[in-house]
């Protein structure tokens, strides 16, 4: 364009009421560009030409013109004047369809090794979205105590004035650690004060942390196999070396992990109801696993995964309070005794590991939103939380035994019930040569979840299980479950020659 060439008439009137002469000077050229009829790359006239052309003040034109240019619309260029950039910020910041690019020779971002694997298809937490039986590792959420739990969310939400909307101690509320200490102590057997207990939002932050700190890139690990299917990728995610034991009905076999790698740095088990078979680690080889420990200088995380309900026997006390060397680091969660949403957990730190944890949890997450962990320590203080305990022991030890008749009714001995005296499931085991994926996508086809074992096995399992969460629904679900259990396994059991 020339210096003489007069811009496109402006499409809005430049003394429009309430707009602001560079405000309507600026909305006109940019109306121009946007619409074509000043093209990419077009000479705009000097300031002092414009301002002469519209009976503008020239600061008018450049507050405009200033905007325009910040914005990626015009570019000056000393001794040429001022241009229409060829490309447009509005292309950019168009929405693109899915899949596409910006442009079509970008390379793809770089992934780590641990980033590239994990791709939706290995999400050990992907779960069905429908809440039906036999969906594992759920409470009972229909007798959730809402009442009382609301009443406490509203009086902390009263309370929650001042000081207590500041940043708060990163280790949690005082008064919810002070709880979970005494609860502990009471009930697993854990020898510990308030300063020791860090709340999080899950066990999986507390593993995390705890792996970041004791584990250099090369370093062994000793974890239970088939175990929790989560600990393997926060494991490998640090570069430690994975060290799979075998499980029994004593828990995880700690001969072997001396015999195989006893120079391992760290150990995770869940001894109080093995994830996912359900055994309780036995007294020798807890003894065995600490004196192991503090020979080494290694680490024990403890997960005391659904330690709480025990419907056979005298639950063992907590590993944590066997420990006389400070080794061993415990961990769990409300998750499973109120609610998953609650998104509520706790560690307990050996001391010679407290300061470290706590400047890592405030470099990673500062710390766990408070309004819930109030509501929780008013909720245990005035005794709701151990009798909503002893009330889901009584419910699920009934869920379980209807579950139990069930399948005995409806499968007879073609299956192997195994790990049913505590928790929140039970697993079953198939006959040799039944596939447990096959086995679980038979039920998913008659509306019935059950999550197959061998996912959770890093070395391929002599039989093929199930897992059958019961504690979740009530018995007429159970029942009819079951039954369409039976219907959905029969192929493959006829195969077997099982039924």
């Amino acid at each position: 364009m020339s210096r003489r060439t007069r811009v496109p008439e402006f499409p809005i009137p430049l003394r429009e009421h309430g707009v602001p002469l560079h405000r309507a000077a600026y909305d006109a050229l940019r109306g121009a560009i946007l619409e074509g009829r000043l093209r990419p790359g077009a000479r705009l006239p000097s300031t002092r030409d414009l301002a002469q052309q519209f009976g503008l003040a020239r600061g008018t034109v450049v507050a405009a013109f200033d905007q325009l240019a910040a914005e990626g619309y015009i570019v000056g260029r000393r001794g040429s004047g001022t241009f229409v950039t060829r490309d447009l910020p509005d292309a950019w910041l168009q929405a693109k369809p899915p899949g596409a690019t910006r442009r079509a020779r970008a390379r793809a971002p770089h992934l780590s090794r641990w980033g590239a694997g994990l791709d939706g298809t290995k999400n050990p937490f992907a779960g069905s979205g429908a809440l039906r039986p036999f969906t594992a590792h759920l409470p009972a959420l229909d007798v959730f105590p809402h009442e009382a739990w609301s009443r406490m969310v509203a009086r902390a939400a009263r309370r929650a004035v001042g000081t207590r909307l500041a940043d708060i101690d990163i280790r949690g509320v005082r008064a919810l650690r002070e709880a979970i200490a005494e609860h502990l102590r009471v009930a697993r057997g854990v020898s510990c004060s308030a300063e020791q207990v860090i709340v999080t939002p899950s066990v999986q932050q507390a593993l995390d942390i705890t792996a970041r700190l004791v584990l250099d890139p090369g370093d062994r690990a000793w974890i239970e196999d088939p175990g929790y299917v989560g600990v393997r990728p926060v494991l490998e995610g640090v570069g430690a070396e994975l060290v799979p034991l075998p499980i029994d009905g004593g828990g995880i076999d700690v001969a072997a992990g001396i015999e195989r790698a006893p120079d391992a740095r760290f150990a995770y088990v869940t001894p109080a109801h093995q994830a996912p078979l359900g055994f309780t680690l036995s007294i020798e080889r807890r003894l065995a696993l600490l004196d192991w420990a503090a020979a080494r200088g290694a680490w024990i995380f403890e997960d005391d995964y659904d330690s709480e309900f025990r419907y056979e026997g005298h639950p063992l006390a907590a590993l944590q309070g066997l420990d006389g060397a400070g080794v061993v680091v415990h961990a769990g969660s409300f998750s499973k005794t109120l609610s998953p949403a609650l998104r509520l957990a706790y560690v307990i730190v050996p001391d010679a590991l407290l300061d470290r944890f706590v400047t890592a949890k405030s470099v990673l997450d500062r710390f766990t939103p408070p309004l819930a962990q109030m509501a929780l320590a008013e909720f245990m203080g005035e005794g709701h939380f151990v009798s909503h305990l002893r009330r889901m022991r009584e419910l699920y030890a009934e869920r379980r035994a209807t579950l139990l008749e069930a399948l005995a009714s409806e499968l007879g001995d073609a299956v192997e019930v195994i790990g049913s005296n505590a928790g929140l499931h039970l697993c079953v085991w198939l006959p040799p040569g039944v596939d447990d994926r096959a086995a679980a996508s038979a039920l998913a086809a008659h509306s019935v979840v059950a999550t197959p074992l061998s996912p959770h096995a890093i070395r391929p399992l002599q039989r093929g299980g199930l897992l059958l969460g019961f504690a979740a629904f009530k018995p007429a679900r159970l029942r009819a479950a079951a039954v369409a259990m039976g219907k959905a396994l029969a192929p493959l059991l006829r195969d077997r020659g099982r039924i």
